[in-house]
């Protein structure tokens, strides 16, 4: 296993793209994939007219909705935006722009996380410190990083050990290849047209593939 100072966004992207194509991980996204509920299509609605609610068992009162519950339920997943973790407050700008080793120490004594937890923090870090798409740079001058920077600064920062990116970095592949895309995260990343938000919008996606993975 890499450790922290050898670990870079170029081997993290690697890791991510080969945890994603193991067996394991496959079952995984196919035990996701089949349990999660699926929106189902609405019935044909009937030519008479409908009873009134006063003719419906009480147990009938979901025909008041113009939507079965799982179609509810699954767009209002959809719509919610991640949480951002609130355990810890992120270093200061300041703190953006020092190089990660110095943040190291932060590590002592804190226990691991889940990689959706582990993706949040990552999340953040793009929303505070900011979003860069510079080929494979952990950071620029003002201490913005790409994605595979935020994940690596929210391990360093303590928000997950090093197993732990590796499988919130194996989630955003997932998410990726269910949007069609089948190359690194990097690329990605830096593809033109590419901004900020897109990033934002992908970790959010991850998150949530991951939270109801159960990881």
């Amino acid at each position: 296993m890499q450790t922290a100072t050898l670990l870079t966004p170029d081997a993290l992207d690697l890791e991510a793209a080969a945890l994603y194509d193991t067996a394991a991980w496959q079952q995984i996204v196919t035990h996701w994939a089949t349990t999660t509920p699926e929106p189902r299509p609405r019935a044909a609605t009937e030519a008479t007219d409908p009873p009134t609610t006063s003719d419906r068992p009480a147990g009938e009162w979901r025909h008041l909705l113009t939507a079965t519950v799982d179609e509810l339920v699954t767009t209002a997943l959809a719509q919610i935006p991640p949480a951002p973790p609130a355990e810890r407050p992120l270093p200061g700008r300041l703190g953006a722009t020092l190089p990660d080793r110095l943040h190291t120490w932060r590590r002592i004594g804190q226990t691991d996380l889940r990689p959706s937890v582990h993706l949040a923090y990552a999340r953040q870090i793009l929303t505070e410190w900011g979003w860069q798409n510079e080929p494979y740079r952990l950071r620029d001058a003002r201490g913005a990083r790409c994605i595979c920077g935020a994940l690596l600064a929210a391990h360093r920062l303590g928000y997950g050990s090093t197993s732990t990116a590796h499988r919130g970095a194996a989630w955003i592949v997932t998410e990726l290849r269910a949007q069609g895309w089948t190359d690194l995260i990097g690329p990605w990343n830096r593809a033109p047209g590419r901004n900020a938000d897109h990033a934002l919008d992908l970790l959010g996606a991850a998150i949530r593939r991951a939270s109801q993975a159960g990881e």
